[in-house]
């Protein structure tokens, strides 16, 4: 969503950071551009003209100018300049009512009103055990009831009965006894749209409001809208009154303006984002963290918790223990790939580490994207067991018998046998005796320098377990200890310059020049 944006800024504030001293003609030009970088990314002229404003005011101080990396205190006043501009906080949806919590869902027609529903609905059952009524309002649009009916099956979650020739104020009165009767935490009512706003609509709307009493107002809005989410939201506000926003496909490719706007022009926070199709795919928005992704600083925290939401626990102890003995054989590469997968694939993951923004577009253009991973499975999965467990079977016929039961060629499968004899290598060296293990002694040095200690025996502690609070101390520890700074290496790696393991950087042992589990990128010539 971000990229244009990540990377025009990224070049404009890498070009301080190089100074030694800056002049108050540096910061104007470097504010012209970031200026011009937020209008190309479809942010609001209004807001844009504030933030380099305040950006401004903050940055030609006569103790930016004459401190010791004047270049960096830009970058972080930009940085602290955006959170604000964001929603300063993160706040999620309020459920301090007496039950049952009435949350009203408003927006045009074709933003994701109805399927950002269910995913709140199933966000709310599987997170805080809410017992959630669905209710749609939509008696306009053909199949508009039916659909939620049966996001609400897929996803396990009650549905409010359909009974035809009802009024939606009458539905929504209808639903908000229904939930009381039945016991829920949380009554959803899902409204109709329009393909634009008009005066009918929001009449509706304000009728509903007052039928239903709703704790919660949200507008969803569709993120790739662009300028015109700014009036939406302003007019939705004026008229209905809403308590927040959620932002939807912030997974596509749209440039971000919307997000960086519609709060700013609002004043309501953004609660939620849509980052996908699946139901589980729905995140709390963090202002912090997408200012810091936003910057090219990473996010670490989200990459945690999406790796705790991800990785069995029993699977991780098991591949622990076998990492321990030294061993490591194909099905265990297999599950390394399907859980990168999960977890947003090699760009999803490369977007979130310091300094790695910029490192995926290498990785694409060397032939490294997330389709890899699909072949490298389906070599696995074409081999026997007996062939899983012992690679050294694998002569020239076995080898045509796999390429061509999962359409690769023999040189895709000496690729793949070289990747894991590289892991298994690294595998027994960090399994190895004396004080713990290579790979005990390394997340021990960098659990010590974020001041973490304890867990594991003395290595990273148990990140599925730390709650959100710790988890934002966490990450401001990693950016005092260097993870979080552009181009900053990874504490206990050997300070690699803003890259992984033979991505440019040092290399480790076994690795071949390659990140763990993916061949070497090829180098300049």
């Amino acid at each position: 969503m971000f990229e244009n944006l990540q990377d025009r800024l990224g070049s404009i504030l890498n070009g301080l950071t190089g100074r030694g001293a800056l002049s108050e003609a540096d910061v104007s030009a470097a504010l012209r551009e970031v200026r011009r970088a937020l209008l190309e990314a479809d942010v609001a002229l209004d807001v844009v003209r504030s933030f380099t404003d305040r950006v401004r005011e903050k940055a030609v101080g006569a103790e930016i100018l004459k401190s010791i990396k004047p270049g960096q205190m830009v970058v972080k006043i930009v940085h602290d300049e955006l959170i604000e501009m964001l929603g300063g906080e993160g706040v999620g949806i309020d459920l301090h009512a007496p039950a049952p919590v009435v949350v009203m869902m408003v927006g045009l027609q074709g933003s994701g009103k109805t399927t950002t529903s269910a995913k709140i609905a199933h966000r709310l059952s599987t997170r805080e055990k809410k017992k959630v009524l669905m209710a749609s309002l939509d008696t306009r649009r053909p199949a508009a009831q039916e659909q939620l009916r049966q996001l609400g099956a897929q996803a396990n979650i009650d549905t409010l009965p359909i009974i035809s020739g009802q009024s939606p104020t009458d539905i929504a009165a209808r639903a908000v006894q229904a939930a009381r009767l039945g016991g829920h935490d949380v009554v959803i009512l899902d409204t109709a749209g329009r393909t634009h706003i008009d005066e009918p609509l929001m009449v509706e709307m304000a009728d509903i409001k007052k039928r239903s009493n709703p704790h919660e107002i949200l507008l969803v809005a569709d993120s790739l809208t662009g300028q015109d989410a700014v009036n939406l939201a302003r007019s939705f506000d004026e008229r209905v009154g809403i308590t927040g926003l959620v932002l939807t496909r912030m997974d596509g490719d749209g440039r971000g303006g919307a997000a960086l706007s519609m709060r700013a022009v609002t004043g309501k926070p953004i609660k939620l984002i849509g980052v996908g199709e699946k139901m589980s795919e729905l995140e709390e928005f963090h202002p912090r963290r997408i200012a810091d992704r936003i910057l090219g600083m990473g996010d670490i925290v989200s990459l945690v918790e999406r790796a705790a939401e991800n990785i069995d626990a029993e699977k991780a102890a098991a591949m622990a223990a076998k990492m321990a003995k030294g061993k490591f054989d194909l099905d265990d590469l297999a599950d390394q790939l399907r859980q990168m997968q999960k977890m947003g694939g090699m760009g999803g993951i490369m977007g979130m580490m310091p300094g790695m923004a910029g490192m995926k577009d290498k990785m694409a253009a060397a032939g490294l994207d997330d389709r890899l991973f699909g072949r490298q499975i389906a070599i696995i999965q074409s081999m026997t067991k007996a062939e899983r467990a012992n690679p050294d079977l694998l002569k020239h016929s076995r080898k045509k018998r796999i390429a061509a039961g999962s359409g690769t060629d023999a040189a895709a499968i000496n690729k793949l046998l070289k990747m894991h004899r590289q892991m298994a290598d690294m595998m027994k060296m960090m399994g190895g005796k004396g004080k713990g293990g290579m790979m005990k002694q390394m997340m021990g040095g960098l659990a010590g320098k974020m001041g973490l200690g304890g867990g594991m025996g003395g290595g990273m502690p148990d990140l599925s377990n730390i709650d959100p609070r710790q988890l934002e101390a966490l990450q401001k520890q990693a950016e005092a200890a260097g993870l979080g700074k552009p181009g900053g290496g990874m504490p206990g790696l050997g300070g690699l310059p803003g890259g992984l393991p033979g991505l440019g950087g040092a290399k480790l042992p076994g690795l071949g020049g390659g990140f763990p589990g993916l061949p070497g990128l090829p180098k300049k010539k």
